[in-house]
């Protein structure tokens, strides 16, 4: 179960979600073409992506930083831009560029440490956006809870595309972090699920202060929850393919068949 769009574009360009999409974007691209070489790979991780056991020995900490634009793989990296694409542009609208950007990195960075203190001693080197975006992903549910969000659901070979409120979509996203986060080893590898989880409490906490300056609860009476413009709608386009009618076939009753006599 992904999103795959909301229903809320902004009434601007934002252009700092654009800018951070193409930024790790450009960065992936540079290192990532030789990946086929692993230990080019991982000596540049060794110098930029983030490692618990060095932060909690006082050293590397610009890889708090460095490291939030770092990713594993192709997926990794759309998986992330897409969430940052769909609940970026309404936070960063109602911010504004320069908040929104100072409270992007700010969650990564808080996400950073979150899984530093989930795992101090790791050594395992961590990349990836994901913990700033689950900062934005707080914010937005603070602000926006009732916004539609379309999400692909898929199971087995069934899939289906659902409209849901953004707090359905998010509070299932942050309790399913939580219940991996208690049952993963930190120290091993995987997911940051941590990070995740600090992330989002990060973004949720600092979106508080515009929050109540906007009215608090006042403020989702206002908007019903949902950012402050006319919502898009999507239709359905129609398939092109021919339909062809089923033929009938008519029968004739017994009584209708006609009936030959012979002259005697």
């Amino acid at each position: 179960m992904f999103p795959i769009r909301d229903h809320n574009p902004s009434n601007s360009t934002p252009f700092v979600t654009y800018a951070l999409i193409a930024v790790n974007v450009v960065v992936f691209l540079s290192y990532w073409p030789g990946a086929g070489d692993g230990r080019a790979v991982m000596g540049f991780f060794n110098t930029w992506a983030m490692h618990p056991n060095r932060i909690s020995s006082g050293v590397g900490w610009h890889t708090l930083f460095s490291s939030m634009f770092l990713h594993g793989g192709w997926m990794h990296l759309i998986g992330n831009m897409l969430f940052l694409w769909i609940f970026g542009d309404n936070l960063e609208d109602r911010m504004g560029h320069g908040r929104f950007l100072l409270f992007y990195l700010a969650s990564g960075l808080g996400a950073g440490l979150a899984h530093v203190l989930a795992a101090p001693y790791s050594a395992v080197p961590t990349v990836g956006a994901s913990g700033a975006i689950a900062g934005v992903m707080g914010g937005y549910l603070l602000l926006f809870p009732r916004a539609k969000v379309d999400i692909l659901f898929i199971f087995l070979i069934f899939f289906r595309v659902f409209s849901v409120p953004a707090w359905l979509m998010l509070g299932a996203w942050f309790g399913l972090q939580l219940l991996n986060g208690v049952g993963a080893d930190p120290t091993t590898g995987g997911v940051a699920y941590w990070a995740h989880a600090g992330g989002f409490v990060i973004g949720l906490v600092l979106c508080l202060p515009l929050f109540l300056r906007l009215g608090g609860p006042a403020f989702w009476g206002r908007t019903h929850g949902r950012p402050p413009h006319p919502e898009a709608r999507y239709a359905t386009t129609r398939s092109r393919i021919p339909t062809v009618p089923r033929k009938t076939v008519r029968r004739k009753s017994a009584s209708a068949i006609p009936i030959i006599r012979r002259k005697k």
